[in-house]
């Protein structure tokens, strides 16, 4: 038998990515603090990352991890629901679900493992197996972070997805399978293009229609809403209207991992079920301590982190605008420029690279074909020279084609 090989295959799909300038490559870059990055020897400055509030390099979060680590350890050799679970992963759990209006929060070690976990638990656990006949109907933007479709996946569920922002198309998904217990999974901020859901139209339609709504806030947690506590709060949305809400801790708090927040016996069947939860090791207590001085600052803001944001953000649109840059409208810290062919937009980024910014290029298969882009993303730590710097370096660039398809 002359049985396909996986390898052969696998190989084969690399090739074709490499032959169609698609392939990504890690680069290593170490961190200078102030959005300042070494790469090759060369000193950067970071416009792509996702450290909104300049807090990963904060002393407060350095102080707390050093002091949990040296009083704990590095690890915690083992899983949470075995003897991984510590003090500082409960108070950090007690503390996400004061912010956000919850009754309990589960962490977890990534926002991946969050939504694989939580939709594979909501979406699938005690569904009766029927041959054909799906778990759930699971509703999603078209433009959800991937993970979002891979849990849906992961559950058995029929997945169904709606028009970019679309609360309607939405509704329209839901009603086509009345038989099937529904969720409507979105974003809050999109992270490609930096926009924000219609969270308050998504309720609505949940609520007339009995299905749940899931929203990933990884990138609205810290930046919006009142004490940063995200797009779901600037909505003026409650738990009631919200029942699922995951937020990540690597992004405008500077630490890592993710957390789902929700009624506490939501919670408690996703503790139940959500195999990314059950089967690893849970996060460093040492990390868990540096959130929670994160969480600290973020919400009482002494420093003014999230006014300089927004303040950075008006400045880089206000001259974008007065150079002929077209960007999308977003409000947020992630300020795409379309480009449209992967080559063009490798070109920019090298361009910019060359003038001392780093801004990568985005390409497919993260967003659709004909509309990559430069995904570039505000601080609180950028200065207005640097903005004004990255502008001028902008402002040299080829003028990307208008009527690129996104």
């Amino acid at each position: 038998m002359n049985r396909p090989g996986l390898l052969v295959r696998l190989e084969a799909a690399r090739a074709a990515r490499e032959q169609t300038g698609l392939l990504r490559r890690a680069r290593t870059c170490e961190s200078l603090g102030g959005a300042r990055r070494m790469i090759d020897g060369r000193v950067l400055i970071d416009f792509c990352g996702n450290d909104y509030l300049g807090l990963a390099g904060h002393r407060d979060l350095i102080a707390a991890m050093s002091r949990s680590a040296f009083a704990e350890g590095v690890g915690t050799g083992a899983a949470h629901l075995v003897s991984g679970h510590r003090g500082e992963h409960a108070a950090l759990e007690e503390e996400l679900a004061d912010w956000t209006g919850r009754e309990r929060a589960v962490l977890f070690s990534t926002g991946v493992m969050a939504n694989l976990g939580a939709l594979q638990a909501l979406l699938g656990a005690g569904a009766m197996p029927s041959p054909g006949k799906p778990a759930a109907l699971c509703v999603q933007d078209r433009l959800n972070h991937a993970s979002l479709l891979d849990g849906a996946h992961l559950a058995g569920a029929e997945l169904r997805r709606y028009l970019h922002g679309d609360a309607q198309a939405a509704a329209r998904q839901v009603d086509t399978r009345p038989d099937l217990p529904a969720l409507v999974a979105t974003d809050g901020v999109f992270s490609m293009d930096g926009d924000i859901a219609p969270l308050a139209e998504l309720a609505r339609v949940c609520h007339a229609r009995q299905a749940t709504l899931y929203v990933d806030d990884a990138h609205g947690l810290g930046v919006l809403g009142p004490e940063g506590a995200g797009s779901v709060a600037a909505a003026g949305l409650d738990a009631s209207a919200v029942p699922v809400l995951m937020g990540t801790l690597g992004k405008a708090l500077g630490s890592a991992g993710a957390f789902v927040a929700g009624d506490a016996a939501v919670i408690e069947a996703i503790v139940q079920f959500a195999r990314s939860y059950i089967y690893t090791t849970a996060m460093p207590a040492a990390l868990a301590a540096s959130t929670r001085a994160a969480l600290r600052l973020v919400r009482k803001d002494p420093e003014g982190r999230r006014e300089r944001l927004r303040e950075n953000i008006a400045r880089f649109r206000a001259g974008a605008a007065q150079i002929g840059l077209s960007l999308m409208p977003s409000p947020t810290a992630i300020q795409p420029l379309l480009i449209g062919g992967a080559d063009d937009a490798m070109a920019a980024a090298r361009a910019l690279e060359a003038a001392g910014f780093l801004v990568v290029a985005i390409r497919p298969p993260t967003v659709p074909r004909g509309a990559a882009r430069l995904r570039i993303t505000l601080s609180a730590t950028h200065t207005p020279d640097r903005i004004d710097g990255l502008l001028d370096a902008l402002a040299a660039l080829p003028r990307p084609r208008q009527d690129v398809a996104v």
